[in-house]
């Protein structure tokens, strides 16, 4: 992909220098507490409530008063190689483009595009939906509008998924965009609303459709990325489509596939998906049923 020339975002929020840790006075007051805690009924009922609230992306001490601010969280500084900024600059120019990519087709639709931010990360961030770590992948976050990417994930795409290339990378960056747009468009409250309703067969299939028209975006993205493209950089998307399917995941890792527990689609129609975009290049083309 010739990307060097493309307009850098200014939308990334680098959060790869920070690490953060859960501070030295936590440390010293989680054991005690806990051994105290689990010494009687009510102090197990405030234990569970504890564990609930760390989940909920609460600091458990923090909330019964006894964790002082200034020790709440510890933060390491990582210099980040040279081969990670130039990942990273990338991304901003993918970014980018998708930025005017979409701005264009929400003018032409009489709509206006709010850009989303997108937030990179090393280990773990915590984002408008709570906390997550780099094993959880890209994802978007509907509540603050963001994308998250940790940077270690461009090279799990390609080792552990056989699915290397810049042009990988960025249909990952383009199908995250795609939930962004799904988002604006209210797209993904109406599948919220139906997944809620719905048994967990249905809800998954509701989700394989969101999923699936996400990849139809990046396909819509790429439709307009084809002045920058390398030979080669088509099959580079399909390839991570493909690699990422549910399938091929399910049969990677126990074996055989379970279609019903599918919640991105088969590999096929993540590929089928990103052509649809691809080949038409509009919203028009990406209608999955949601």
């Amino acid at each position: 992909m010739k990307w060097d020339n493309l307009r850098r975002s200014s939308n990334i929020e680098d959060l790869r220098r920070v690490s953060s840790g859960r501070g030295r006075g936590a440390g010293r007051l989680l054991i005690p507490l806990i051994r105290f805690l689990l010494g009687n009924k009510y102090g197990r009922i405030v234990l569970v409530i504890g564990v609930i609230a760390y989940f909920l992306g609460y600091n458990p001490l923090a909330l019964l008063g006894l964790l002082d601010t200034s020790t709440k969280q510890e933060k390491s500084l990582t210099v980040p190689s040279a081969k990670d900024n130039k990942t990273a600059e990338f991304v901003s120019a993918v970014l980018g483009q998708t930025e005017d990519v979409w701005n264009h087709l929400f003018t032409k639709e009489g709509l206006k595009y709010k850009e989303p931010k997108l937030v990179l990360f090393r280990g773990s961030v915590k984002s408008g939906c709570g906390y997550a770590s780099s094993q959880t992948g890209p994802f978007y976050c509907s509540r603050d509008k963001k994308v998250y990417l940790d940077m270690s994930f461009f090279q799990e795409l390609k080792n552990r998924h056989n699915a290397p290339g810049d042009f990988a990378q960025a249909y990952v960056i383009a199908h995250e965009v795609g939930h962004h747009v799904q988002n604006l468009l209210g797209t993904l409250n109406k599948s919220h609303k139906l997944k809620s309703e719905s048994s967990k067969k249905i809800a998954n299939a509701v989700q394989v459709r969101v999923e699936l028209q996400a990849d139809c975006y990046g396909g819509v993205w790429a439709h307009y990325a084809k002045s920058v493209m390398d030979e080669g950089d088509m099959q580079e998307a399909l390839n991570a489509a493909s690699a990422i399917g549910d399938d091929t995941l399910q049969k990677q890792a126990r074996g055989y596939v379970v279609p019903d527990s599918f919640t991105h689609g088969s590999s096929k129609d993540r590929m089928k998906w990103f052509k649809q975009g691809y080949k038409y290049g509009n919203l028009q083309a990406c209608k999955t049923g949601i």
